[in-house]
C-alpha cells in the first residue's frame, strides 16, 4: 500500500498535500482499494468556504456511497473535472491524477492535527 511521506492525512483517510497557503485533496490509496471501482465523485461546494471535518461531496463506488470531509478548514478553489469523465482515475492514482479537490486555508494550523504517514500507516493496521 502506497502512503507517501510527503501528505497528511485524516482519520476519514483523506490526504492533503500543502501548497503554499493552499492544499490539494484526495483519497488515500487504502480508502480506493476498500472503495472498490470508483464511478462517481460529486463535488457541488466550489466557492464555498467549509469548516473542518464538514462534507465537501460524495463518492461513488460500485458497492456504495461515502462522503468526503474537509482535513482542514477553507475554501474550495477548484473540483478535478477530469474525474467527471474518468473518476476511476482515483483508483489508478489516487496521489497524481485523481484529487479531488483544491482549496486556501482557513487555518493553516489545523494541518499539525493531522497524521503523517506513519501515524495515518499505524491507523489502518490497527
Amino acid at each position: 500500500m502506497n502512503i507517501p511521506d510527503n501528505l497528511k492525512y485524516t482519520k476519514d483517510h483523506e490526504w492533503l498535500k500543502v501548497e503554499g497557503d493552499e492544499a490539494v485533496i484526495g483519497i488515500t490509496d487504502f480508502a480506493q482499494q476498500e472503495l472498490g471501482d470508483i464511478v462517481f465523485v460529486e463535488v457541488e461546494t466550489v466557492d464555498e468556504t467549509l469548516d473542518k471535518e464538514e462534507t465537501f461531496g460524495t463518492i461513488e463506488a460500485v458497492k456504495t456511497v461515502s462522503d468526503l470531509f474537509m482535513p482542514v478548514s477553507g475554501e474550495v478553489l477548484a473540483f478535478n473535472e477530469k474525474l467527471e469523465s474518468s473518476p476511476e482515475t482515483i483508483n489508478t492514482d489516487p496521489y497524481g491524477e485523481g484529487w479531488i479537490i483544491r482549496i486556501k486555508f482557513s487555518d493553516k494550523g489545523e494541518i499539525d492535527e493531522l497524521y503523517d504517514a506513519k501515524g495515518y500507516q499505524a491507523l489502518i493496521e490497527s
